[in-house]
């Protein structure tokens, strides 16, 4: 059964892929931006965009939570040409790891070399003051699963190297366009669960016994396909609110939209300083 979603989810990336292709016109992105949730606001500065819905690409299921618009939007952003996921696919939804990582798989088939990842997430250390920004230096797959089990696909490395999951040189240049906008971005490990629930007091402890600075329900799985397609990757979390246990107030989705807001200037500003620089 998981074999036959997997060629299943690939058959419907690759027609997509064309669909997605023909709509882009002679836009060539050189950048793939994923947005986690609330920070779509990153759109609105996207010139000359083209906007591709879910529902026009085969294959490709809607998002389900709120702040995920479901549609991608290619144009220019600092002088270059970028494809932007407003929408990202869940594990938690109901879906399976091959359909979590089609957008990334398409994204790929069109040849685009980088992926940024940004999300949302619950801060461990409690030198990350919410709203906050970390860029991701490493992570924890806690999901229990793969989106490369199964036939290695066409394009794809059966037994990626995950040493430099992401990329060094991007990193880099995420603190220079922090340092150039006086936005403070702090380094951490991202660790990555089912969800959805948000994670209790005992499991907080032991994912900062094991080294994670934050934790989400997102993209450990799209980092792992994208090296498998040789993409460079960069992630960056928006530290929306103290994970379970750090503070007295209960955990909310709202909380998490409202702080995202809060800090878009500033991820915005570090994402336009890296896209400018690359």
């Amino acid at each position: 059964m998981g074999g036959n979603r997997r060629e299943q989810a690939d058959t419907g990336g690759r027609s997509a892929a064309a669909v997605l292709r023909e709509r882009l016109g002679t836009l060539e992105p050189e950048i793939a931006i994923v947005l986690g949730s609330g920070l779509g606001g990153l759109a609105d500065v996207v010139q000359d965009g083209v906007a591709v819905p879910y529902r026009d690409l085969p294959g490709v299921p809607a998002p389900t939570v709120a702040g995920h618009t479901g549609e991608f939007l290619a144009g220019r952003l600092e002088g270059r040409d970028v494809i932007l996921q407003r929408g990202r696919l869940h594990l938690y939804e109901g879906h399976d790891p091959q359909t979590v990582a089609i957008p990334v798989r398409l994204m790929a088939e069109l040849g685009v070399p980088r992926l940024l990842l940004t999300n949302a997430a619950g801060g461990i250390n409690p030198a990350f003051r919410p709203p906050a920004l970390m860029v991701i230096t490493d992570h924890l797959n806690l999901t229990g699963c793969s989106p490369l089990a199964g036939p290695v696909l066409p394009g794809e490395t059966r037994f990626p190297d995950m040493t430099e999951a992401y990329d060094p040189g991007l990193r880099a240049l995420a603190h220079r366009a922090a340092d150039a906008a006086g936005v403070t971005l702090h380094d951490g490990v991202y660790a990555g669960l089912l969800g959805p629930s948000y994670e209790t007091p005992a499991e907080i402890r032991y994912l900062a016994r094991i080294g994670a600075d934050a934790v989400g329900m997102s993209t450990v799985l799209e980092a792992i396909v994208a090296r498998a397609r040789g993409m460079l990757v960069l992630g960056i979390s928006t530290i929306t609110n103290p994970a379970a246990g750090t503070a007295p107030e209960p955990l909310n989705h709202e909380e998490v939209l409202a702080a995202g807001k809060a800090v878009a200037k500033d991820l915005e500003a570090v994402v336009r300083g890296v896209v400018k620089d690359m």
